[in-house]
């Protein structure tokens, strides 16, 4: 009999994903020892912060504060904080979500997730968002990209 997956519909869902996520994350062989060791990471607030993040992104309901940027900025001089560690965590993200997870606010994370290990890793790395390169464009966004560097009349 085929197992429809549940949407993540609200707090409950987003801690079980949070959970299963950050126990790869501490036991994975690329990030694991960033979070544990570098980090330092202090679980038992951590776990809190992301639930509210997430919740935040799906629902405008988290209360998050915070500053994602200036955390990981601070790891740059200990340790690599290049693309291949933003992809290998939005990889396990991602397949975390997926072996909970189905539906519309299960893609939403994803993309969200995919957004924000771009724009962390751009900003701390003081490189160009490859999102934003002209160069990946499709027609059409080059075409509005180039309406939208001309000059006000």
């Amino acid at each position: 009999m085929f197992e429809t997956k549940p949407d993540i519909a609200g707090r409950a869902e987003i801690e079980t994903l949070v959970n299963t996520f950050y126990d790869r994350v501490r036991t994975d062989e690329v990030l694991g020892f960033i979070f544990n060791d570098v980090a330092k990471t202090h679980w038992t607030t951590h776990l809190p912060k992301m639930y509210a993040f997430w919740e935040t992104v799906l629902f405008r309901t988290g209360g998050f504060t915070g500053n994602p940027i200036a955390a990981h900025a601070k790891l740059v001089p200990q340790t690599p904080m290049g693309r291949a560690q933003f992809d290998h965590w939005l990889q396990l993200f991602c397949s975390t979500v997926d072996d909970l997870f189905a539906g519309e606010k299960a893609e939403h994370i994803k993309n969200c997730a995919a957004d924000m290990a771009n724009v962390i890793y751009s900003r701390i790395n003081q490189v160009p968002d490859p999102r934003f390169d002209p160069a990946n464009f499709t027609p059409e966004q080059r075409a509005r990209y180039t309406r939208y560097q001309q000059p006000v009349a």
